[in-house]
């Protein structure tokens, strides 16, 4: 990030005695790319979802006592925050010169000098106690007091900041929108800017997964299973249904990522994610959520009511794997192999087609074969880096060989169901010539003891239905079964 000086006006403090003014810093949003009462209030909930229940109650006693409520019931880990690296590196280079520094912030005070602490920079640290919301003129009038009316240069990024900026002798502004940016220069005597990162569109892309968007063409499986190509109004109506079932996705996906921001921040991966990073701000989680949502609800309401009802479902079920079910060890991989065939039943609603038993049995047990692999992915992963268990998930490393176990054996079942399948007077009916498809069960026993073989050399470091899709193997595999169902019929 680059680093701007500003242009010296002519009515400016004198500058000569600058090293000898103390430069007081911001917190949220200035020295962290984050806020930590949301976070604070984002772990509790994510600990306790009732107790979302209580924070209006406390609300009413003020912001101070509200900090106070929320922050005695969480414990975040500080160290793995977004700091903002540029200012920090500016924060250094002004104490070896002498410069005293000091931490004022609305934030509780126990977050405070704990990260004041454990950065080792500040003096002095001004918090919010419980008492007194230490923000704007609160914060401007402790300065006052402590430095005298203009004994003091001032660090910050928001609106909130603008009348200590005018108080102090020099305002240096941080990670700030266009126009606090603008008010500033013509209300403040501005010495320095540390631009704002704005997030790019490969960041909101990143952030709504648009690549696990492929999972959701298992919609297209009841059309494919019933031999239905050339059926244009359920073509279209299954990819209404799939843009609709990828929009709800996505809203879920910012939804896990903002609920797991802690967890993702420990992970040597997936610390890289845009809200873990503190390259896109909660805040526009908060607002996508609900209007891809909404996009969603849109698109369904062209489709049958019983899609709608599956995709409701799907949410629910979501959200309890985000705040409770995947902490729960078996319970997490069963929830995925359901969430993987709720998108089968999803296709089925959206182009009014009925589903085979055969196919949702074999569903159940392909996917949860794919869940297993996943979990012992990560696994894995930790591994590597010297964990025991995996963050925010019930398992440890003694449960690797089990987990493969299961998770071959549940791969190998769904071989089973699929031979069974085809030898059904279904299949003979269906197809002109049944003896092709019987090429299905070697290739998906190829397949699943492939997928497994990739997991327990580590190689596989993504959703096993996206590395699927980007693996030459299994899309020439995808092309040959394609051939010879054509053949077949």
């Amino acid at each position: 990030m680059q680093r701007l000086q500003a242009v010296p006006k002519t009515d400016e403090p004198q500058r000569l005695t600058k090293s000898s003014i103390p430069l007081v810093v911001d917190l949220d949003g200035t020295l962290i790319h984050s806020n930590l009462l949301v976070e604070s209030v984002i772990a509790l909930v994510k600990r306790s979802f009732l107790s979302i229940l209580l924070l209006p109650l406390w609300l009413m006693s003020g912001k101070a006592a509200f900090k106070a409520q929320v922050t005695k019931r969480v414990a975040l880990d500080l160290s793995a925050l977004p700091f903002n690296r540029p200012l920090i590196d500016h924060l250094r280079q002004e104490k070896a010169r002498g410069r005293r520094l000091v931490l004022a912030t609305g934030a509780h005070e126990s977050l405070a000098h704990e990260i004041a602490h454990q950065l080792g920079l500040f003096e002095e640290v001004f918090a919010s106690d419980g008492k007194r919301n230490l923000t704007s003129h609160d914060k401007l009038a402790a300065l006052r007091d402590r430095f005298g009316a203009d004994g003091f240069d001032y660090a910050g990024n928001a609106a909130a900041d603008f009348p200590i900026w005018r108080a102090a002798r020099f305002a240096t502004v941080v990670n700030a929108s266009p126009r606090t940016v603008n008010w500033a220069f013509a209300h403040a005597h501005v010495d320095e800017v540390f631009p704002r990162r704005k997030p790019t569109l490969a960041i909101y892309v990143q952030a709504l997964r648009l690549h696990q968007w492929l999972k959701n063409l298992l919609l297209f499986t009841p059309l494919i299973a019933a031999l239905r190509f050339t059926d244009t109004e359920a073509l279209v109506a299954l990819l209404t249904g799939f843009l609709a079932f990828s929009l709800c996705a996505s809203s879920v996906y910012l939804l896990n990522d903002i609920v797991d921001i802690e967890d993702d921040r420990r992970h040597p991966e997936k610390r890289a994610r845009p809200f873990a990073s503190g390259r896109l701000p909660i805040a526009h989680g908060f607002v996508l959520i609900p209007a891809l949502l909404a996009g969603s609800a849109v698109l369904s309401s062209f489709l049958p009511w019983k899609f709608g009802a599956v995709l409701a479902v799907y949410y629910v079920v979501t959200l309890a794997y985000t705040f409770f079910l995947k902490r729960l060890e078996a319970v997490d991989v069963v929830t995925l192999a359901l969430l993987y065939t709720t998108r089968i039943f999803a296709g089925g609603a959206a182009a009014s087609i009925p589903l085979s038993q055969w196919l949702l049995t074999f569903s159940i047990f392909i996917f949860l074969s794919l869940a297993f692999a996943k979990r012992c992915a990560e696994l894995m992963l930790m591994q590597e880096h010297g964990k025991k268990a995996s963050l925010g998930r019930g398992y440890l490393l003694a449960d690797l060989q089990m987990l493969n176990s299961m998770g071959v054996g549940a791969g190998y079942v769904a071989a089973l169901v699929l031979a069974l399948y085809l030898s059904t007077p279904q299949v003979l009916i269906a197809y002109a010539r049944p003896g092709l498809l019987w090429v299905f069960v070697p290739l998906l026993i190829f397949w699943v003891t492939r997928i497994w073989l990739k997991t327990c050399r580590g190689e596989m470091r993504s959703d096993p239905l996206v590395f699927a899709a980007r693996d030459r193997v299994s899309l020439a595999f995808a092309v040959l079964g394609g051939g010879v169902i054509w053949l077949a019929m």
